[in-house]
């Protein structure tokens, strides 16, 4: 030992045993190494299943988030909507939301969310950013039930803006479908023609969009025409809506007159 220390020769021997031993060390370590391979490989899949887990909670929330988003949107949208509009008919209004629907057969109604304590009406007229949706028939403290223009017992007077033939808008009880009454056969009226309200009755003001004739029928023999109009509400997918007090800037204006007089 002193002499292969110093002159180094058993190194070959000592390598020929390294060789020998390496299987015997192998199969010592091979437990070990294959425990902590066992327990890196858990870990690690524990690990993912937890990340895993965490990652589709985060896609779930960010899911829901991005849907809310989208809706606030598509909300924002028709509010800008209806502010443009309110702005174009000058007169006051005040932005309700649809809080339920009437489902019965051939009945159109909605309730919104303002009532007495905002100065809703009976009769008040009630529309969204494209025309005429309907008019209040019944006023609570917080909501207010309006029936609408499409409902078989709701009457509109209303004009032809191409030419200012009046006749009268009524209900079909469908969503899409108005019928104009008392127009004659040989009425100028054209497919694409806008209706518009025509102020008698001082209900609905003047000049708001009611529809577009769709069709018109003719029958030799019979008096009047069977026109129907398309109307120009969504009636079927607003959710907001506008109340319209539609004389009050008038009478305001009416009272500075008479005071001017006076003087």
């Amino acid at each position: 030992m002193v002499v292969d220390h110093h002159q180094g020769h058993l190194k070959v021997i000592r390598s020929a045993l390294s060789a020998l031993v390496y299987p015997l060390q192998y199969v010592v370590n091979l437990p070990i190494e294959a425990t902590e391979w066992i327990s890196l490989t858990l870990v690690t899949h524990n690990t993912l299943l937890k990340e895993n887990d965490r990652l589709k909670q985060d896609h779930l929330l960010l899911s829901s988030k991005l849907q809310r988003y989208e809706v606030l949107e598509t909300e924002n949208r028709r509010l800008r909507e209806l502010l443009e509009s309110s702005f174009r008919i000058n007169d006051k209004v005040l932005v309700a939301e649809l809080i339920a629907v009437e489902l019965q057969s051939f009945r159109r109604q909605i309730v919104i969310n303002k009532g007495q304590r905002e100065g809703a009406y009976d009769g008040q007229p009630i529309v969204d950013a494209s025309g005429i949706m309907g008019q209040i028939v019944h006023v609570g403290p917080f909501s207010s039930t309006v029936i609408l223009i499409t409902d078989p017992n709701h009457a509109l007077p209303v004009q032809v803006n191409r030419n200012g033939l009046r006749a009268i808008a009524v209900g079909m009880g469908q969503n899409d479908k108005l019928l104009l009454e008392h127009l004659p056969n040989n009425a100028d009226i054209r497919v694409g023609d806008l209706v518009i309200s025509s102020g008698l009755g001082r209900r609905f003001p003047q000049g708001y969009p009611v529809g577009q004739i769709e069709n018109i029928s003719r029958k030799p023999g019979e008096p009047f025409a069977k026109v129907m109009i398309k109307p120009s509400a969504k009636l079927s997918q607003s959710r907001e809506v506008l109340m319209v007090w539609p004389y009050e800037n008038n009478n305001e204006v009416d009272k500075e007159i008479d005071g001017l007089a006076i003087q």
